[in-house]
């Protein structure tokens, strides 16, 4: 039987793998799996790079960086499935959101209140200090693209830093960082200690924001490429058990095991069901669409989503600006594998590979078309789309 061993991080979003080796649904299709757990990214990243991992539970952007060698020699890698949507929040200290004075409503309205209180603490020689999961994180760049159209400098008004995701509720309890964004469910912890609330989630700033993806090597895609369509095939099936509501306190069990995440399942189970505690002792609020780990096509790997985010790393200085960097970028995204791997199963398999303006139907098996529509391109909460086809013009509009 083949064996790929996939790092992750402990984070509820790792759950795909998880389940289709704790299953059984990998050794069903006749591949192993070996999870190989990593408190940072940059650790998932570069075990991937040298070879200690056939595959990676890894940050999208930090993928397409690697790939196109931003901070690093470049690593050819291919992205053929995407682990799920969104999951994360924007969360603050006690002391902030006492400032703020609510959480969790209109997201604009939250992000007018936090831009004019970053400026308020520049007036008197501070900066808020929020912490984020890598440089090249969607996490980074939700949140300064949220801060950004709120009216706050990301790189004037706050401090932004890096802290791994499982050490985030540590540095809220030691009064290191004002604020975060990061996934569950580590926001959850914090604000069960106390320590934080939660006053945003990242799927209110972009509705269908690409998290995490399966990273290969390249030459693994080349050299095993039956095998990951096998592994794609096991993580499918587990998707269609995890977006199961039914499931979701024995999956919530499974991920708490200190193997995986190891943290209470009630905690896990927030995320696993939209169902979020804002502030300690607080009531339950649902958040729509917080965490997609599988329907609408949740796993396809759209080429137009690894463009907004290379969009954003030229926004911010990440990434020198260039028509070929967006197909570069777009190059990472493997949808031609995740539609031959899948070919034949119940799995959406879109035609087009990327959002734009208008319908992309949702087309089940050998090209029937049911349910409801899977509407393009992606939004976002100041109502500004992303045209793929128009993409160094989204870029120059930013920089106004």
């Amino acid at each position: 039987m083949s064996r790929f061993r996939i790092g992750f991080v402990p984070l509820v979003d790792a759950v795909l793998p998880i389940v289709a080796h704790a299953l059984g649904l990998a050794a069903r299709e006749g591949v192993s799996i070996e999870l190989v757990r990593d408190p940072s990214w940059a650790t998932v990243r570069d075990r991937l790079i040298y070879g200690q991992t056939d595959a990676a539970h890894l940050l999208a952007p930090l993928a397409i960086a690697t790939a196109m060698g931003l901070d690093r020699p470049a690593v050819p890698l291919g992205a053929p499935f995407m682990l799920g949507l969104n999951g994360n929040t924007v969360t603050v200290s006690a002391r902030v959101a006492a400032l703020l004075g609510g959480e969790g409503g209109d997201v604009a309205a939250t992000g007018r209140a936090l831009a004019a209180l970053a400026r308020s603490e520049v007036a008197v020689g501070r900066r808020l200090r929020f912490a984020v999961v890598h440089r090249y994180s969607s996490h980074n760049y939700m949140l300064r693209y949220w801060l950004a159209a709120s009216g706050c400098d990301p790189d004037r008004d706050v401090e932004i830093i890096v802290v791994p995701p499982p050490f985030v509720a540590e540095a809220f309890a030691l009064g290191e960082i004002d604020g975060s964004c990061v996934g569950e469910p580590w926001n959850s912890v914090a604000v069960e200690r106390g320590d934080a609330v939660i006053v945003a989630a990242t799927s209110q700033i972009w509705n269908r924001g690409v998290e995490k993806l399966l990273a290969f090597r390249q030459g693994v895609l080349d050299e095993r490429s039956e095998d990951v369509a096998a592994l794609l095939r096991a993580l499918h099936e587990a998707g269609r058990i995890v977006a199961d509501p039914g499931r979701h306190e024995e999956i919530a069990a499974l991920l708490a095991a200190p193997e995986y995440i190891g943290q209470p399942s009630d905690l896990i189970l927030r995320a696993l069901s939209g169902k979020l505690v804002l502030r300690h002792d607080a009531e339950i609020t649902p958040i729509e669409d917080f965490l997609v780990l599988h329907r609408e096509a949740a796993n396809f790997p759209w080429r137009s989503q690894a463009m907004w985010l290379y969009s954003q790393m030229v926004r911010w200085g990440h990434a020198p600006l260039g028509e070929g960097g967006f197909e570069a970028a777009a190059a990472v995204f493997r949808p031609d594998i995740y539609r031959a791997a899948l070919a034949g199963t119940d799995a959406i398999l879109p035609s087009a590979s990327a959002k734009v303006e208008g319908a992309i139907a949702r087309s089940l098996g050998a090209g029937s078309v049911t349910g409801r529509l899977i509407l393009g391109p992606d939004r976002f909460f100041d109502g500004v789309l992303f045209d793929p086809d128009r993409a160094l013009d989204y870029v120059a509009a930013q920089a106004r």
